[in-house]
């Protein structure tokens, strides 16, 4: 059975893009693993892993039309938690904590290079 290994999010600026998700990251569990030829493996608590890198052709980044990484908190108030911490360290909201329908807690951000990011909890 095969699952999901890791996520590449490009950037145009690795030194703030680096800085945002160590911060980010680190307050979700998530630590740098590796440098890789072209940026940085992050492992989460539950093993998922997530590479900050500069695009390998050496074209500019760019933000996906549709695209987005979501990561699961481990509680609602995590939501709101890891959302004001993406704002405060530069990101901008894409939508602020709150339920959606009935699936639970949501929350939308953008990282520094546009990139959007989900932050979710459900259940209760």
């Amino acid at each position: 059975m095969a699952s999901v290994g890791y996520v590449c999010v490009g950037t145009n600026n690795f030194e703030k893009a680096t800085a945002f998700y160590d911060a980010l990251l680190g307050e979700m569990g998530g630590k740098r693993l590796m440098p890789t030829p072209m940026g940085v493996l992050y492992r989460m608590s539950n093993g998922a892993m997530v590479m900050i890198n500069r695009p390998y052709n050496g074209e500019p980044a760019t933000v996906g039309n549709g695209g987005m990484l979501a990561f699961q908190a481990d509680s609602k108030d995590q939501v709101a938690v890891i959302h004001a911490r993406a704002l405060a360290l530069g990101g901008t909201c894409d939508g602020p904590p709150g339920p959606r329908g009935t699936f639970g807690e949501f929350a939308y951000f953008r990282d520094l290079d546009g990139n959007k990011l989900a932050i979710y909890h459900t259940g209760g």
